[in-house]
């Protein structure tokens, strides 16, 4: 069960839910950032991308495998859009930054999308296309992020399973988030207001270990 949504972590979709894989580096913080994000159902960490099933966290580590370190996000279609949870993507680290995010370094840290909803796929790219120009307005560099269907999920080890939200954690997020806020988009349906995205402080160093472990509220 989720340490913090108490919902079941390998649950299959069911009707008005729909998920992706999300890699923003380390994943002890973007799932905390993801976990917190109005509609979400459940979220779990783990990997994908790579080759070898069942990969140990060891075996990721050491950057052999092709994987990357992912979170898994299942989400209520009828309290957020998908466009939402890809702009919290974009907005919560660097995806500029190739096989890093900050001091973490190795392709497991990498950017990415994986999903296997044609239609979200064309949705993340959308939306990918449309902050790159928004980057490259505000001087920044060119968006390395893999998009891609067809990935599996393997879930990482119990104790990374919401990690921040247990006691004795390490307070640990390598995520370099740009400062750049998503606008609208070609086929963008934003639900969350602003009210919910100000939770979102990326001014603040590592603002999401900073943040309550509880879920933001829609309203």
């Amino acid at each position: 069960m989720h340490a913090v949504l108490k919902t079941p972590l390998a649950a299959p979709l069911v009707e008005g839910q729909a998920e992706a894989l999300f890699g923003c580096g380390c994943f002890w913080g973007a799932e905390k950032g993801f976990w917190r994000l109005p509609g979400v159902v459940t979220t779990a960490v783990g990997y994908a991308g790579g080759d070898p099933p069942h990969p140990s966290y060891d075996q990721v580590c050491s950057g052999r495998t092709g994987h990357a370190e992912v979170v898994r996000v299942v989400w209520d279609t009828a309290v957020v859009d998908a466009s939402d949870v890809f702009k919290l993507f974009w907005e919560c680290h660097d995806p500029t930054q190739g096989n890093r995010q900050g001091n973490d370094r190795g392709s497991q840290y990498r950017s990415a999308i994986y999903a296997n909803d044609p239609a979200l796929l064309s949705l993340a790219r959308a939306s990918g296309a449309a902050y790159q120009e928004q980057l490259q307005a505000a001087g920044l560099g060119t968006i390395t992020t893999e998009i891609a269907a067809d990935r599996p999920f393997f879930y990482a080890e119990a104790y990374h399973q919401q990690y921040l939200a247990k006691p004795g954690s390490r307070p640990y997020c390598s995520a370099q988030p740009t400062g750049v806020r998503l606008g609208a988009f070609p086929a963008a349906a934003y639900r969350l207001g602003d009210a919910v995205w100000k939770q979102y402080d990326w001014s603040i160093a590592h603002c999401v270990l900073r943040s309550d472990n509880t879920p933001i509220q829609a309203s």
